[in-house]
């Protein structure tokens, strides 16, 4: 992280939630809340506007939900990191949250410490999920491809691919593992297409999940 502190962006329906969240950040000299929103139309608008480094974004929300205005970010081409801050340990939530495109998906029930320790993580781009839901996502996506007999096999892969897995696993994005590994973009793109074949596995969630299941993370 540069020396500038994370910049970070509030949408939830909740004022108070907002403010108390506003006052932990605001303890910590390498993050600061850029701006709030109260609702997803508004927290699109500010996102265009502010561009933050990180978006903290409520599941349940009236007009827009956070699926959808995640959708919406994502489809506007905001590069944020965006993680959703919610009640709900659904699967079904967490799954479509991160096939959606976030980057993390965190519990409100969660230790202040802890999310703290979290959004640091996430500003610096990793990817974060509450410990409580890892098992929970794995047997989610276990269940949903249950014809799949044999195991993914590390060994199949090329050293560059195993490089490239183990960056995922962290919860690193393209762009900041070509800038790790000193290539392009497109080229960590065509390496994760042929590492997703290889283990067939079919998203990066799920190959962050199968690694950090087998300890390949920590590698």
């Amino acid at each position: 992280m540069s020396d500038a502190p994370a910049s970070i962006l509030l949408i939830d329906d909740h004022p108070l939630l907002r403010q108390g969240i506003k006052q932990l950040i605001d303890m910590e000299d390498d993050m600061q809340v850029a701006g709030e929103a109260s609702n997803g139309p508004d927290g699109i608008q500010r996102a265009v506007e502010l561009e933050p480094d990180l978006i903290l974004l409520d599941l349940n929300m009236p007009e827009m939900n956070g699926i959808e205005v995640l959708k919406k970010l994502r489809e506007q081409g905001v590069a944020s990191r965006i993680i959703i801050f919610t009640v709900s340990d659904h699967e079904d939530d967490v799954v479509d949250a991160l096939r959606a495109g976030a980057d993390g998906y965190l519990l409100k029930d969660m230790e202040p410490e802890d999310m703290i320790a979290q959004l640091q993580q996430a500003a610096v781009g990793k990817m974060v999920i509450s410990d409580r839901l890892t098992a929970l996502l794995a047997q989610a996506l276990r269940s949903q491809k249950p014809q799949q007999s044999s195991r993914p096999d590390f060994d199949s892969l090329t050293p560059r691919e195993k490089d490239i897995l183990r960056l995922i696993a962290e919860g690193l994005s393209n762009k900041m593992i070509g800038r790790k590994l000193d290539i392009s973009d497109g080229t960590v793109k065509v390496h994760v297409k042929h590492l997703l074949k290889k283990l067939n596995l079919r998203s990066r969630v799920e190959v962050a999940v199968w690694a950090v299941e087998e300890g390949l993370h920590k590698a």
